[in-house]
């Protein structure tokens, strides 16, 4: 009877520590996916699609991912930088001339920029140039729905799982700008857009309401405040990581990372890790209150810009989408130096250990490999941007576009092997006065 409840005493324990995280939802971006961003010039940036990109690839490691931003400053649902309709007619249009006028302008600017790129995974970001910075007006709104209506429904005809988003609010340096009358049409804007997606099957992504929220309530307390820096339309690196924590919880992106769980206190003959989820442990010792184990990851965790850190303290980002975990129960002292590969980086307290800790918040050697890669898509992107537009678009020569495309093939080459997870050695010490 004792050893059955010391036995249930430890599946009971290691259940909790299992606890590292739930069930995860299927994540919107898959194995072998061909990913296009498309938007206006927020989109352009290629901040928040960098961030996004990059939490792909190294929560994903062995999935095979392209990724092309083809973001077009002043851009809109119905492709005006693409296509050219005239505006004055479209807002005009109704019925039948509004479909044919959509049709035509949305299937060209698509069969220009986004099919040949054979994309299997499309997120849309328009609605800040369409609502043309004013109060809300029902001519423009008609002319966008039909365009994002165009938009979803020529993409999935030709194979694309497709994301309707909603643009972020607009910051104006006032204490209530859920009340600017611009916001308030982005707002019409945003319900519509929901909409469109419901009747066409594709999923909704609302980066409005969630970086609302964020701003009324840095506002509560600083009439002025501005959360994602950069300018009132377009958010500099932390407005873009709280732009990309949005979308990426709406994606079903999963928060865990990894979750090593040890009991030290388990009896000799059971194991004394409990919880692995997403990696491997592997050469446990426990020595003179001493412990050591090699751990290799399945993920990395995501990568902060280092110019958007302040977003963390605004937006959910790491308990969210970075739950790098280590559990140790049983311990006695009543802190330990954490070492990864030799090197302290932090002093965890018996308690913190116990609870679990999550890792991502400390810089270890997984977060600079992590960085790595982020340095890496950045400066892939900016090859992409730079064929497309500025040799493709012009008709530059041939020799220019393979050089490009080699530029870019070898920075893909470059991430593949940068997003590997590596093992490291990880040893708590008890700090003694």
């Amino acid at each position: 009877m004792n050893m059955r409840m010391a036995l249930l005493g430890c599946v009971l324990l290691a259940g909790s520590l299992a606890r590292c995280e739930t069930a995860e939802k299927d994540f919107f971006f898959k194995d072998k996916d061909s990913v296009v961003f498309l938007g206006d010039s927020i989109t352009e940036q290629k901040l928040y699609t960098t961030y996004v990109e990059a939490y792909a690839l190294t929560r994903y490691p062995s999935r095979a991912y392209t990724f092309r931003n083809v973001g077009w400053g002043g851009d809109t649902a119905w492709l005006r930088q693409r296509a050219h309709p005239n505006e004055k007619e479209l807002f005009a249009a109704t019925g039948s001339i509004l479909d044919d006028m959509v049709t035509k302008a949305v299937g060209a600017g698509l069969a220009r920029d986004v099919l040949p790129l054979k994309p299997t995974a499309v997120t849309v970001d328009f609605s800040m140039n369409d609502h043309a910075y004013q109060a809300f007006r029902e001519d423009i709104f008609r002319a966008h729905v039909r365009s994002q209506k165009e938009i979803a429904n020529v993409l999935t005809k030709n194979g694309a799982r497709v994301a309707l988003m909603t643009t972020q609010p607009i910051e104006e340096k006032r204490p209530d700008p859920d009340q600017d009358v611009k916001n308030l049409s982005l707002r019409k804007f945003s319900d519509g857009i929901k909409e469109v997606a419901a009747k066409e099957g594709v999923l909704f992504v609302d980066q409005f309401d969630p970086y609302m929220a964020l701003m009324m309530k840095a506002r509560a307390t600083n009439p002025e405040a501005v959360i994602g820096g950069g300018d009132k339309v377009h958010p500099g690196p932390a407005g873009h990581t709280i732009m990309a924590w949005a979308i990426l919880k709406q994606l079903n992106a999963p928060a865990l990372v990894s979750c090593c769980g040890i009991d030290l206190s388990r009896w000799f003959f059971l194991s004394k890790v409990v919880c692995r989820k997403n990696c491997e442990i592997s050469n446990l010792k426990v020595s003179g209150g001493a412990v050591s184990f090699d751990r290799l990851d399945g993920a990395l965790p995501m990568p902060i810009d280092t110019r958007a850190v302040a977003a963390l303290k605004i937006a959910s980002v790491t308990d969210d989408l970075n739950r790098y975990v280590l559990k140790v129960s049983g311990l006695k002292a009543a802190s330990y130096d954490l070492a990864i590969d030799g090197l302290k980086v932090a002093t965890l307290t018996k308690e913190e250990l116990e609870q679990g800790f999550n890792l991502a918040a400390l810089s270890t050697p997984n977060s600079v490999q992590a960085m790595q890669v982020l340095d890496l898509v950045f400066k892939k992107n900016n090859v992409f941007f730079e064929r497309w537009r500025k040799v493709q678009l012009a008709n530059g020569p041939a020799e220019k576009l393979a050089e490009l495309d080699k530029q870019i093939a070898d920075y893909e080459a470059q991430i593949n092997a940068a997003r590997a997870p590596k093992s490291h050695h990880f040893e708590l010490k008890p700090v003694t006065n």
